[in-house]
Formats: structure tokens, sequence, C-alpha cells
């Protein structure tokens, strides 16, 4: 039931993730869940550039290297997280919205749409039973100067993936009854 799947989507980081490799056609499977998210007026604003293999290491040395350059005062464990999430992972996302040319809707709905495709990742993910997590430093707005992006195309963050041993920690909300007002 997909209201089992939706409660039971969580992140999982990358530092919990066993090394085992994710087929292509998963990724594509995966990929494919994305294309089917709502957009309005059909702008399908989602772009992704998958890192898989040496890439990985190479975005994680990136990653490393923009931090210190853009942080003035740069933490040893940031420095190192920035480095090794992604060659912990089987398959790393950079997770792109490309603008609509004409601006013909508000931003914030391509930026929704874009969010609504990673939510069809995850939660094909969590049915896959693949860890994954979004991460959205503000570093992703550099991208551009590590892998070619579109006029117009720009990064709201990544989309790790791994394989995991055991169960991640459940999730919890605090009720709906907290965040609901009805109008009758």
């Amino acid at each position: 039931m997909v209201f089992d799947l939706i409660k039971n989507r969580r992140s999982v980081f990358p530092e919990s993730y066993n090394g085992r490799p994710i087929a292509r056609e998963t990724l594509e499977t995966i990929l494919e869940a994305a294309n089917w998210a709502p957009t309005h007026k059909r702008t399908e604003p989602w772009r992704f550039k998958v890192f898989t293999g040496q890439a990985k290491e190479d975005l994680g040395a990136f990653l490393s290297k923009k931090y210190q350059q853009t942080d003035p005062r740069p933490q040893q464990v940031k420095i190192r997280k920035f480095q090794d999430n992604p060659s912990r992972s089987a398959a790393v996302v950079a997770i792109c919205m490309q603008r609509d040319p004409k601006e013909g809707l508000p931003e914030w709905e391509e930026v929704a749409a874009t969010a609504m495709a990673v939510q069809n990742m995850w939660l094909c993910c969590t049915e896959l039973g693949i860890g994954s997590y979004w991460s959205s430093p503000g570093l992703s707005a550099h991208l551009g100067e590590h892998v070619p992006l579109a006029e117009g195309e720009r990064c709201l963050g990544f989309f790790y993936m791994g394989h995991y041993e055991g169960e991640p920690a459940s999730p919890t909300r605090g009720p709906i009854g907290e965040k609901v007002t009805w109008l009758d």
C-alpha cells in the first residue's frame, strides 16, 4: 500500500552504505519514477546528473576543495564529509532544476515540481530497499564549475544512494491534528 511506503520513507546517510553497487537499470528505474512527478504547464523542470565510478570521487574532491575555498573557517569534519560521502555512495545524483525560459509560471512551482520528482525517487528507493538522502549544501550553487549546466539550470542539492544493512531508525512525526485547522 502506498501509505505504508510513504510512512516508511526515511533518510539513510552515506556512512550507513555498504559499498554494494546499484545496477544501472535500477538507477534508470529510479530516475523514471522521478519523471512522473506532477508538473504545472508541463515544464518538467527536473534535470539529473548521475555520478558513478570515478565521477563520484571527482565530485567529492571538488566539493571538499570548494568548501575549503568558500568557508572562512573550514572544519576538518566537513572537509572529510564532502570528500567521503560521494565515494561511500553507490551513486550520487545532482538534483537540478531547469527554469522555464518563458518564465510562464512562478519559479517556486518549478522548484516544487523538482522536489516532487525527488520524492518519487525516494519512494522508489524505499520500495527497492536502497538507502537514500537529499543533501542541499550551499555548495550546490557551485556545481556548474564542475559539470556543465544549461542556461537557466541550477543545482538544488545531491541525492545520495546506497545499499545498507539492518533497519534505519523509524521516523517519527507529531500528530497531524496539531498541523490542521478545519474550516467548516
